[in-house]
């Protein structure tokens, strides 16, 4: 017979509530263990994140940042594209900003500082994940390899997952020897080949001498060079950077030998390709020491061969004008202004160089020309290499002279063993767009001569090619400032009797 019991109606309630409390329990835990990786946790550098999660999260962000950074520059009246990020073209220095200039920059400054540190939290994490020295972090704060380093971080699998990978590479390793040198040698000329070819693609084919080319193509040298020289067995951090070195070093020779580039440019840009590649070789040695280096060098050697010719690619499509610089001289004069005004508007020829400089093919002036007078008329500065043709736009004598320039000669004659080595950077890359001369009368009788040049140089990273400029320009105002100068001073009597006469009208 069926047994009939009476129900506790307090107990039935308690026992309900206990439910419920587990249920919600249960939820909040699943809800918080669903969000705790994919939201909560991403500003928290402790743990591990995944390739995929990584690579996914940092486009997301990088695209929410590049949008909110373009509503802050149209709410200033500015345009942000995404080459902005590598460069400063405000102004030369932080001091020399203009008030509304500061306040846009401190607001895209308060706006990364949340990215920055959501940035450092996930690249932690994607190192411990990838079991990777942690000081590597440091990468995300250089410009443009941030962005390299960010791609091979997501190409490197975890390290629990890797060993599925260790097969995949045993066919491309019967190509590379197993000797220390045989493998030296073989990265260096398979890396060296490639980097010309994306020399050739940036610079003879794109005509782009940008962050690509002498960034991303030194790091590339150094990065692949010593992945692969490491491919069998990890290599010492010693023959991973002399690897690194030597790439870069065959480049310019191969470059020079081939005539596609000059002595003297090769020898500019070395101090910056150097360091760089070198850096490249450091990371090679820290991925190439992992249990399952010969995988992890395959995959990145291969990411690497193809991100670099494609930021080259995307730096050419949406790179924008360089920043216009100011280069300032001057020379005091023993002579008055309108003796030293006259040697301003057409000086004779100037005796050779004695400057170290231009005797490397570097243009220098030999003489000034005017035809006409006032504004409109027109003055020529013939250079070793041709003239610079100078329209006048202010004529205040005796106190300043200024003039745009609407065409100008090639800024240098390579210097090499062949004839007529013509690199597209010869015409058009370094822009001298206006210049003056202001003469200021002092106290006792002198005059202050300064010479002005504004300018743009079409290469980058700026900062770096902005020194050399700097000092190029500096030495063409010093030979034309004191050859003015002796001009000046040897004929004190003429200029007093101009003084006179000046006077006397």
């Amino acid at each position: 017979a069926p047994v009939h019991t009476r129900t506790d109606p307090q107990r039935s309630s308690t026992s309900c509530s206990i439910l419920c409390r587990r249920s919600s329990l249960v939820l909040v835990g699943k809800v918080k263990k669903m969000l705790e990786p994919d939201l909560l946790n991403i500003f928290t550098p402790y743990g591990r994140i995944g390739r995929a999660r990584y690579l996914t999260t940092g486009f997301i962000l990088i695209a929410l940042k590049h949008n909110i950074d373009r509503l802050v520059a149209r709410a200033y009246g500015l345009q942000w594209d995404p080459l902005n990020y590598w460069v400063f073209s405000a102004s030369d220095f932080i001091v020399a900003l203009s008030p509304p200039e500061a306040e846009f920059y401190i607001a895209l400054l308060l706006v990364a500082l949340p990215f920055i540190w959501v940035g450092i939290t996930l690249t932690l994490r994607r190192l411990r994940d990838a079991d990777l020295p942690l000081w590597l972090v440091i990468v995300f704060f250089v410009p443009f390899l941030n962005v390299i380093f960010f791609i091979v971080l997501a190409a490197i699998p975890s390290r629990s997952s890797a060993d599925e990978d260790l097969g995949i590479p045993a066919q491309v390793g019967r190509f590379i020897p197993e000797s220390t040198f045989g493998s030296a040698v073989f990265g260096i000329l398979i890396t060296t080949l490639i980097g010309l070819l994306e020399i050739i693609l940036s610079a003879n084919t794109l005509r782009n001498y940008g962050w690509g080319l002498f960034v991303g193509i030194p790091f590339f040298l150094g990065l692949n060079s010593s992945l692969i020289s490491g491919f069998h067995r990890p290599r010492s951090v010693w023959a991973c950077l002399l690897v690194s070195i030597i790439s870069v070093l065959l480049v310019g020779l191969a470059l020079f030998a081939f005539a596609l580039e000059g002595i003297i440019c090769l020898l500019m840009a070395l101090p910056l390709a150097i360091p760089i590649a070198l850096f490249g070789g450091l990371i090679g040695y820290v991925i190439q020491k992992r249990r399952t280096f010969s995988a992890d060098s395959l995959r990145v050697v291969s990411v690497v061969f193809l991100i670099v010719p494609g930021l080259i690619l995307f730096e050419h499509i949406f790179g924008g004008p360089p920043p216009l610089y100011e280069a300032k001289t001057s020379v005091v004069i023993k002579s008055d202004v309108h003796t030293v005004w006259r040697h301003v508007v057409t000086f004779s020829q100037l005796p050779p160089p004695t400057e170290t400089m231009f005797k490397t093919g570097l243009a220098y002036p030999i003489r000034a020309e005017m035809c006409g007078e006032g504004v409109g008329a027109v003055r020529h500065c013939v250079f070793s290499t041709g003239a610079f043709v100078e329209p006048i736009t202010v004529w205040d004598e005796p106190r300043l002279l200024a003039f745009d320039v609407t065409d100008q000669p090639p800024s240098m004659e390579e210097f090499s063993i062949y004839d007529n080595v013509r690199p597209p950077h010869l015409e058009n890359y370094f822009v001298a767009r206006r210049g003056q001369f202001e003469l200021k009368p002092l106290p006792d009788g002198t005059t202050l001569l300064e010479g002005t040049t504004w300018y743009q140089n079409y290469y980058w990273p700026a900062p770096y090619w902005h020194v050399w400029s700097d000092y190029i320009v500096d030495g063409i105002h010093n030979r034309v400032l004191l050859h003015i100068k002796t001009l000046a001073e040897n004929e004190p009597q003429r200029a007093s009797a101009t003084t006179v006469t000046k006077v006397t009208d």
